[in-house]
């Protein structure tokens, strides 16, 4: 098992930083790391690790124990997949809601669990006195992940999407989802609420995974797109102007003379844009030179006189060739 962080070094701050200083912290890395911007796998753990860091050292009580007595003197309510609530410490040992009564009776402190004049035994060790330690408030529901699969043109102008989930509980979901334009591959969409809490607690959310099928012709690099685009030596020797599709239709593209095979052209601002970000990516349109299949004679004899023409190999300036020569 790795070793939990200390909370103040997850949010990269020191021990006496202040309220503002933990927030501003805070902010910074969950949006670096929120699930829904950042698609590497790895950033979803550290979202919830700055979150868990961020709830304890944002209030001021969880902040007084956690400094006094570490993660354990932190904990939380849960309920078991046997449905039995149990109250977790920080350092992840558990106790059951009867032991508790036990404890609290042992106390003298039995119905006094959150509130009351004398105080629970939690209130007595911790300073609590705001009903954290109600054991009749059943937990939130655990988010849970959907994969969703889309078009290439889906994910790139956007749609409203029907889908059918089935969640963890075995419930059947029809939902419509909007999926902003510009959603990547792994990219998750946040559906706040959607996830119903058991014995009417708190809902959590579902994630939806987007994975997006191939196009045909275009592919992606980010916000930017890639084209093929086949022509002959000719056009690629002597220049022309290229008619190429576009994600919004279709544009005129200039080949300057003696273009070479492999050659990207751009079209700025052609690319895919990111819904609410204002970002645009570009479309590059990639030459490949197609030499005709069955040159007819007339063809061929053009072609032998261009090669008699050419007084310097086209691999003369090869990186083989230089050394050869040295």
């Amino acid at each position: 098992m790795s070793k939990k962080r200390d909370y103040y070094e997850v949010l990269g701050v020191s021990r006496t930083a202040s309220e503002e200083e933990i927030k501003r912290a805070y902010r910074k890395l969950a949006k670096q790391y929120h699930p829904d911007r950042n698609p590497d796998p790895a950033a979803d753990a550290k979202f919830k690790e700055v979150q868990r860091a961020y709830a304890t050292l944002s209030d001021k009580e969880k902040r007084q124990q956690y400094d006094q007595f570490g993660e354990v003197g932190v904990g939380e309510w849960h309920t078991t997949p046997q449905g039995q609530k149990v109250y977790q410490w920080g350092g992840g040992s558990t106790v059951g809601v009867e032991d508790l009564e036990d404890l609290f009776s042992a106390f003298g402190a039995r119905g006094q669990r959150g509130r009351g004049a004398g105080g629970s035994i939690f209130e007595q060790i911790f300073g609590h006195g705001r009903g954290e330690w109600d054991v009749s408030a059943p937990p939130p529901a655990a988010d849970e992940e959907r994969d969703i699969t889309l078009t290439f043109d889906q994910a790139v102008h956007g749609a409203t999407v029907s889908l059918q989930l089935t969640t963890a509980r075995g419930r059947i979901e029809h939902l419509e989802v909007k999926v902003p334009p510009g959603v990547e591959e792994g990219q998750r969409i946040r559906l706040r609420g959607r996830v119903p809490g058991a014995n009417g607690g708190p809902p959590g959310d579902l994630l939806l995974r987007c994975h997006i099928r191939p196009h045909p012709y275009f592919t992606r690099e980010g916000l930017d797109v890639y084209l093929d685009v086949p022509v002959s030596i000719t056009e690629a020797t002597l220049g022309a102007k290229v008619e190429v599709p576009t994600l919004e239709g279709r544009a005129s593209v200039t080949l300057p003379p003696g273009t070479a095979s492999g050659t990207k052209l751009r079209l700025k601002g052609k690319g895919i844009k990111r819904g609410g970000s204002g970002e645009v990516g570009d479309q590059y349109v990639v030459v490949q030179i197609v030499p005709p299949a069955a040159a007819s004679a007339e063809q061929r004899e053009l072609l032998e006189r261009l090669r008699e023409t050419e007084s310097v190999s086209v691999r003369a300036k090869s990186p083989w060739e230089s050394r050869r020569a040295v």
